[in-house]
């Protein structure tokens, strides 16, 4: 019916980065609504507006599924995701007038942007009973090999696998003019694994028309089940707390003898990670001593990009290396330094009483011990989804005297960062932490701001700024997900912390 045409969205988030936005289901309001958008976030940046529906997930139409069953289908796409979505106006005039918006299309817009670059895609598959559950395709009059009757949800569907994908390269060997049965033979000799170079038409064609080679050093490795990890280090008195050792078996450098809450033990390393890359520069070819030399040269800080075994093996059998993903991370969004990210205008928000207070664009380290009362405030933190903060800080408490504040993003306790940790692992590194405690902190309009520009939240923002002061005590109490002293007075309406905020009218999930 003519007058609604719904806006096809497709979102693509960081690693450790939501959507930008809440999926939110309400008491007696029809449909799947978009709230609580991030101001510079990827679902901002795409056009979608508070009170949007949503109609349809990657081409499947959801208006009449439940909640959960959405957040489900979000969340199982991986990186990327595919949204119809309505003006809130237009879904309430289409539901009255009984219109079925479940087939209509519109023209994508990539991250509010111009379209996002095309790509290759590197696919992983691990066979099930079942196999990987696609076939190939080919064709007399037809140039390539191409997958076909993928089967929806089985292992090729799940690791991006498309219908009438070209296949270009299996296990990092280019079989474009190999014949089928070659092919064939290949896979079957490959064992229980596979990593599979792909591209769609339209890809195949752009590379073509540019007379350029399809390389897996071009694709996108969104797809990849096993992702490397970015370690950011600050050097403690003595040093980073691990050795980097060489093994006359294996190529490369490993991190072995990590020691226990040591910097590197706190930002994550583990025992036998293999280093990549040094602040962004590769090492592969690099001697143990020219790795040493670079990590001496950074300083006191350094960032690192590491992979444990399973990663390191994924991406050896594709033949590639994993700064793909680094570099992929910088081609969607290059962090500026923390100097450009002050200099960069703020999403625009409207002014609060709270933000124009805000002096500067910091984080705060607050340094508490417990009273008699504990610590005097409640970390929340929302089911299934990464993030914490701070709730029902209690007036005078450990807490407020060390300048923590309601709805302060929780960055790091006690030096380990908690961004990415599941609720009850954050309880239980404060829980861990005795009769003093050191968090991380950031107003919400600050965190907001550095994760809109790519800049990792660590205490190198801090500068010369002091810290909040420390709430001392003599008495010690244990500390938990909650703590006994309440103020009393009135609270926001209850909400069970470990899951989707939710009340008898309305249910919302971040994404």
């Amino acid at each position: 019916m003519a007058g609604y045409k719904p806006k096809v969205i497709s979102l693509t988030k960081r690693p450790g980065h939501s959507f930008g936005f809440y999926l939110r289901v309400e008491h007696a309001v029809e449909g799947h609504l978009i709230r609580c958008l991030e101001m510079g976030g990827p679902a901002e940046l795409s056009g979608m507006k508070d009170g949007d529906r949503v109609l349809q997930v990657n081409g499947t139409p959801v208006d009449e599924l439940t909640h959960s069953e959405v957040v489900d289908m979000i969340r199982n796409s991986g990186a990327s995701v595919t949204f119809h979505t309505l003006d809130e106006a237009s879904y309430m005039e289409a539901k009255a007038a009984g219109v079925n918006l479940s087939d209509r299309r519109s023209t994508p817009v990539a991250n509010g942007s111009a379209k996002q670059p095309l790509k290759p895609k590197l696919c992983y598959l691990v066979k099930s009973s079942s196999g990987y559950g696609f076939s190939i395709r080919s064709a007399k009059n037809e140039d390539g090999l191409f997958m076909t009757e993928v089967i929806p949800g089985g292992v090729a569907d799940r690791a991006g696998v498309r219908a009438n994908d070209r296949l270009l390269e299996i296990n990092g060997e280019n079989v474009e003019g190999s014949t089928h049965d070659q092919v064939v033979a290949k896979m079957k000799l490959a064992g229980s694994s596979i990593m599979l170079l792909l591209a769609d038409e339209e890809t195949h064609r752009h590379y073509k028309n540019r007379q350029e080679k399809i390389a897996a050093w071009f694709a996108t490795a969104q797809h990849l089940p096993h992702k490397p990890r970015i370690i950011e280090m600050t050097r403690g008195s003595d040093g980073y707390g691990f050795l980097l050792e060489q093994e006359k078996n294996r190529k490369g450098h490993f991190m072995k003898d990590i020691e226990r809450g040591s910097p590197a033990d706190r930002a994550g390393l583990q025992e036998m990670d293999r280093l990549v890359a040094v602040d962004g520069e590769e090492v592969q070819s690099c001697s143990h001593e020219q790795v040493v030399d670079k990590m001496r040269q950074r300083g006191n800080a350094c960032r690192l990009l590491v992979v444990d075994k399973v990663t390191d093996q994924m991406y050896k059998l594709g033949g590639v290396s994993p700064m793909v993903f680094l570099g992929e991370m910088k081609d969607s969004n290059p962090p500026p330094s923390y100097i450009e990210a002050l200099n960069l205008p703020s999403p625009a928000q409207q002014a609060t009483p709270e933000q124009s207070r805000q002096e500067e664009l910091k984080p705060k380290l607050c340094k508490m011990e417990k009273d008699s009362s504990g610590y005097g405030f409640h970390l929340n933190s929302l089911q299934g989804v990464f993030g914490h903060y701070i709730k029902e800080v209690v007036k005078g408490g450990a807490a407020d005297t060390a300048g923590l504040q309601d709805n302060d993003i929780v960055v790091e306790v006690d030096g380990v960062n908690v961004e990415e940790r599941s609720h009850e692992e954050a309880v239980a590194i404060i829980r861990g932490s005795g009769s003093s405690l050191e968090m991380l902190v950031a107003d919400k309009s600050v965190y907001d701001h550095f994760k809109a520009k790519g800049v990792t939240i660590t205490r190198l923002l801090l500068g010369q700024t002091s810290y909040a002061q420390v709430h001392t005590a003599d008495t010690h109490e244990e500390h938990g997900e909650r703590e006994e002293a309440r103020p009393q007075t009135p609270t926001e309406p209850a909400r069970e912390r470990t899951t989707s905020t939710s009340s008898e009218d309305s249910s919302d999930e971040r994404l």
